[in-house]
């Protein structure tokens, strides 16, 4: 047998040492050329950028996003075009109404974020992140008036049908334990609207939905009444994706911390839902039966006297709200007719009959227009049309009272949220002798706009259902198409 010696422990060790060295250095070499053939990794908010385009998913429904007669709207179609333009992109949209299929949409990356109505669940908190809410509701259990009242959970006597994977669900299993009769049905096949309509027709006997969802919905379907809140008020928000990569969300979160400062995320509550909290089920009983029975008598005078330059449903709510399409109305004070004109007025706008209804609609119309007139350019719509209500019903000079005040209070003179909050000041001898005109009921015209406004959004409702009585998009099968949109 052979050995092989070492000459020396010295020389085996720097043999070793080379031979480790070479070794280091060929897998450096080797790192080095893998990293050559890496990208580097690209940010959620870099590919955005990159691509020019923002995916979101949302709802069809009024409280999120639709089609209104010549252009989207919704709460959250405004607030998602506006977190697009912050980032300088366009907005694809994708219309989804199952929650579940929302929800994984989000968690497995197939869209950057959902904009759809979500309220903030422990049970979506763990598969989604949530930005800071924008909005509280509450949830509704809704029956049809006239049946029996139900005051509790343990009175519900009927089938209770709810959207399937929705909050409501979560909440109805945590009550179950309290309340071991309780039975319900959960569906993916109807939306929040449609379950409110079964409601109606007596297809089922409850359901529940949230409450902005029922204010919007009770202006068309008075007969919707609500039977007690479920669980505590909740918050809405936008979800996104539950990883590592935070760059999208933190600009969501910069991006409602700016529109809440700002005011924006107020007014736009108060553009969709500022004129619908407050209920009077007689009213809105009152006001449909005359829409269907006193309106045609008037309707064509509305048409032709709002030309091109006003929209004869606006006219016509005001019409109601001043004399409830009564041509021969006349108040304490002296006005008179379908849009109850003051002598003066009526004097100045060559009026000579008050109570014709053609001279009284054409009157009417003309001094909207004088009013829109004296409008600042600086007031956008629909803040001005809000503004021009206002000042039909209490005088120019007192919205701009109300106007100033807003401004030395630190509000937005331009922004009908903030001045409707300030009108009713003018009651108050500490603001309004400060004022250039004094005194006036400013309760009066807040109300007064918010009538109007719940008037004309039923007319435009009516009118549209006669266009296209199923404005959903459904096939043969009955279930609705996925739509994706764009926005510019």
């Amino acid at each position: 047998m052979k050995k092989f010696t070492c000459l020396s422990h010295h020389s085996c060790l720097l043999n070793i040492r080379s031979t480790l060295t070479n070794i280091l250095v060929l897998i450096a070499g080797l790192l080095i050329l893998s990293g050559c053939n890496q990208q580097p990794q690209i940010t959620q908010l870099e590919k955005v950028q990159k691509q020019g385009v923002i995916k979101v998913v949302t709802r069809n429904s009024p409280t999120t996003f639709y089609e209104g007669t010549d252009e989207f709207a919704g709460l959250e179609y405004d607030l998602v075009k506006r977190f697009a333009k912050s980032l300088n992109v366009k907005v694809e949209f994708v219309v989804e109404d199952n929650l579940k299929r929302i929800n994984d949409m989000v968690a497995n990356g197939e869209v950057d974020f959902a904009a759809a109505g979500l309220t903030i669940t422990p049970e979506r908190e763990k598969i989604v992140r949530f930005t800071p809410a924008y909005q509280q509701i509450t949830s509704r259990v809704v029956f049809k008036q006239g049946k029996k009242w139900p005051r509790s959970l343990k009175n519900l006597n009927g089938e209770l049908r709810i959207l399937a994977h929705s909050s409501y669900s979560e909440m109805l299993l945590n009550l179950k334990p309290d309340y071991p009769k309780l039975r319900w049905s959960e569906t993916t096949e109807h939306t929040s609207e449609e379950l409110l309509m079964m409601v109606l027709d007596e297809t089922i006997d409850y359901t529940i939905v949230d409450s902005n969802e029922l204010d919007l919905n009770r202006r068309f379907h008075p007969d919707l009444a609500v039977a007690f809140s479920l669980g505590e008020p909740q918050e809405i928000a936008w979800a996104f994706p539950k990883n590592d990569d935070h760059t999208l969300f933190s600009q969501a979160i910069a991006f409602f911390g700016k529109q809440h400062s700002q005011g924006k995320i107020a007014s736009l509550n108060e553009k969709y839902y500022g004129h619908v909290a407050d209920f009077d089920y007689v009213g809105a009983r009152h006001f449909h039966q005359a829409s269907k029975d006193e309106l045609n008598k008037y309707k064509s005078i509305f048409i032709d006297s709002a030309g091109s330059d006003l929209d004869w449903r606006l006219l016509a709510a005001l019409s109601y709200q001043e004399s409830h399409w009564n041509p021969n109305a006349t108040s304490a004070t002296g006005v008179r007719g379908l849009m109850m004109l003051t002598k003066k007025t009526a004097k100045l706008l060559g009026v000579k009959d008050r109570l014709d209804p053609v001279e009284s609609i054409y009157g009417g119309a003309n001094y909207l227009r004088k009013l829109f007139k004296r409008i600042p350019a600086s007031i956008e719509e629909p803040d001005k049309t809000w503004f021009a209500l206002a000042g039909y019903n209490v005088g120019w000079g007192h919205v701009e009272d109300a106007r100033i005040i807003t401004h030395k209070q630190g509000g937005n003179p331009n922004k009908w949220a903030d001045v409707k909050q300030r009108l009713p000041l003018l009651q108050k001898k500490k603001w309004y002798r400060q004022t250039k005109h004094g005194y006036a009921r400013g309760s009066e015209p807040v109300k007064y706009v918010d009538n109007i406004r719940r008037y004309y959004d039923v007319l435009v409702w009516q009118d549209e259902e006669q266009v296209n009585p199923d404005p959903m998009s459904i096939d043969p099968q009955g279930k609705k198409e996925e739509k994706v949109l764009t926005a510019q």
